[in-house]
């Protein structure tokens, strides 16, 4: 396919993903009612949309080393395959992503049982979490010297078994060009409550439908990870990986090392589902990770204020259909959800994820793309 031809094909893809743009339904959140539907903002060659149902990021479109324009992420043409979505694509997930562990947790002296979604465990909030939610639209610039869109979201007290209400908010915006700011912040209202969200976009630098990801290049700047049990539950010891499949310190092919894993549980597909200690000391922003494709020269790099990162390689999709017809197979993408540890609430050397009503939640992601610069 020639050059015209990709971007004639893609025109057609955002197209079809705008058509019902709006209002398809509604969705009701508990007491509150939010409309769903399809935003974008967009700055030049740079493009981003967006749906409220989840906080999501849909697409993301920018030039390869060759100008043809490529939409890195994984996701889906209609509203109607977001609320059925089982995979999170592009959710902002909380009120406490990842896993807790047995969903229960003490805090001042309190015992609160959560709703388990993942076998006696929660993960990603719940089973009605953040990410399968109508936000409500709260600002939306779609284009201009700072194009940017916000999304709300009101928890009440004993949500998924969360004890207080919570105002949680992310706002994505375009602040350089191929450069996107995404801000997620978090105020308890009336009682301490643990909050972690993270942001779950499926990345493949190569094209949401171009196969899986295991010859891009990674690098991590975490020297360490907090171990797992069989569940995927954190044991409380936080390990070194120098030299060890996990090693992400130099550029590495994420399919090299994905081989040097361990045998998986039965049932599982080999993989990383992991979170990295990020190095480096304090709140303020940190290096993250690099991502490198050959193929389209695109590099990502990230850099966030979290101690944590959960490295995933999108080890469970099988035959998911996608955007304009890709179908997307195990390892057709790597998330880098930056974040607070799992299951922080039940391991008190972990940094704490606590807020209150003095105390907010404040949560910020630098991700930014280039093109023919390595590492």
């Amino acid at each position: 396919m020639d050059k015209m031809s990709k971007v004639s094909a893609l025109a057609l893809t955002l197209m079809v993903c705008f058509v019902g743009f709006g209002v398809p339904g509604s969705i009701v959140n508990g007491q509150e009612e939010e409309k769903v539907g399809f935003y974008e903002i967009k700055k030049g060659d740079f493009s981003l949309k967006f749906t409220n149902f989840g906080a999501k990021i849909v697409s993301v479109i920018l030039p390869d080393k060759n100008g043809n324009l490529t939409d890195v992420v994984l996701g889906y043409d209609t509203i109607d395959e977001y609320l059925n979505d089982t995979s999170n694509f592009g959710a902002i997930v909380g009120r406490v992503a990842n896993r807790i562990a047995g969903a229960k947790f003490t805090l001042n002296g309190t015992l609160y049982k959560l709703i388990p979604n993942s076998g006696n465990n929660t993960i990603h909030g719940g089973p009605k979490g953040f990410g399968k939610l109508a936000w409500k639209v709260e600002e939306h610039v779609p284009n201009g010297p700072q194009p940017r869109i916000t999304f709300t979201y009101h928890s009440p007290d004993g949500d998924q078994g969360f004890p207080g209400d919570v105002i949680a908010s992310v706002t994505y915006a375009i602040k350089e060009p191929h450069q996107l700011i995404i801000d997620m912040k978090a105020k308890a209202l009336n009682k301490a409550t643990p909050v972690n969200l993270a942001q779950h976009t499926y990345w493949n630098l190569g094209g949401h439908g171009s196969g899986d990801i295991l010859s891009e290049k990674l690098q991590l700047f975490a020297s360490h990870i907090t171990t797992v049990d069989e569940k995927l539950i954190p044991t409380g010891e936080i390990a070194p990986i120098n030299n060890t499949a996990y090693d992400f310190l130099k550029p590495r092919d994420i399919g090299t090392q994905l081989n040097k894993l361990p045998e998986p549980a039965p049932g599982r597909v080999r993989g990383f589902d992991n979170n990295y200690v990020i190095d480096g000391d304090g709140e303020g922003m940190k290096e993250v990770a690099i991502v490198y494709d050959e193929k389209t020269g695109i590099r990502m790099e990230l850099k966030a204020n979290s101690p944590g990162v959960q490295l995933f390689t999108a080890n469970s999709l099988k035959d998911k259909k996608g955007k304009g017809g890709a179908v997307y197979q195990s390892h057709a993408a790597v998330c880098l959800e930056t974040q607070g540890f799992p299951d922080a609430v039940n391991h008190p050397n972990f940094p704490s994820t606590i807020v209150t009503p003095t105390r907010p939640y404040h949560h910020s992601m630098f991700v930014t793309f280039t093109t023919n610069k390595r590492f």
